[in-house]
């Protein structure tokens, strides 16, 4: 068998379009709910692969809310193409690995939320590539919140990165700014949230996403490599 190491893995995952990489041994998990653990998907998961894809800041200072929305299911389809890919990849150095879905998630009945069968911004978190802000979002140095996430299921240990610091400062931006009050407990209401932002409008008859006013407020929205100037706009705090 040929072997592999945490470089090679992200060498590979940088090839197929990930902008972030990070790895987390799955003993990481401990705190996971009940069912979603890496090995109860995943049985004999030995180490979680996150990755990360940067998303267009622009889309922030758009007045209509298209752009964001189609962004965000594009980025959608590209999150799990590379997930998949990789698997493949994977396959020519006999490792068992299974993608995680970027966007789907089941309900679970214990804690009445919706969740991904594994969560990928705590795997995000695991793996080094940023910590959870108080709006839930994940911050990453690089890119701030704009970054959407994948993960792999390996079954092989690799080196597991550092866990970054904190970097949210608990400022209570989001808090304030949000307009149906989803965030005011630690755990965000989530239902409240997306009943808010996600749905269809009824007068340009479309599916669309009309609120990321906590990720706009955040003073880590874009972090380092999402500075730019647009329109005389500076997108940087």
């Amino acid at each position: 068998m040929i072997q592999i190491d945490s470089k090679k893995i992200k060498e590979i995952m940088f090839s197929l379009g990930a902008d972030l990489c990070g790895i987390a041994d799955a003993g990481r998990f401990a705190d996971a709910p009940e069912g979603y653990h890496p090995t109860d998907v995943l049985p004999g998961c030995r180490s979680v692969i996150s990755f990360g894809c940067r998303f267009p800041a622009s889309t922030l200072l758009c007045k209509t809310p298209i752009p964001y929305t189609r962004v965000r299911n594009s980025i959608t389809a590209k999150m799990d193409a590379i997930a998949l890919d990789f698997c493949i990849e994977m396959e020519k150095y006999e490792i068992v690995s299974v993608p995680i879905p970027t966007n789907e998630s089941q309900w679970d009945k214990k804690t009445g939320r919706y969740r991904s069968i594994i969560s990928l911004k705590h795997a995000a978190e695991a793996g080094g590539l940023g910590t959870i802000g108080r709006h839930s979002l994940l911050i990453t140095p690089e890119f701030g919140s704009m970054i959407w996430l994948g993960a792999v299921l390996c079954d092989t240990e690799f080196e597991p990165d550092e866990q970054k610091e904190k970097i949210c400062n608990d400022c209570g931006l989001c808090v304030e700014s949000c307009p149906v009050n989803a965030l005011e407990n630690r755990e965000m209401d989530q239902q409240t949230c997306w009943n808010y932002a996600f749905g269809d409008d009824e007068e340009i008859q479309t599916w669309r996403i009309i609120c990321h006013k906590c990720r706009d407020i955040c003073p880590y929205n874009l972090g380092s490599k999402n500075k730019f100037v647009n329109n005389n706009s500076k997108m940087e705090r």
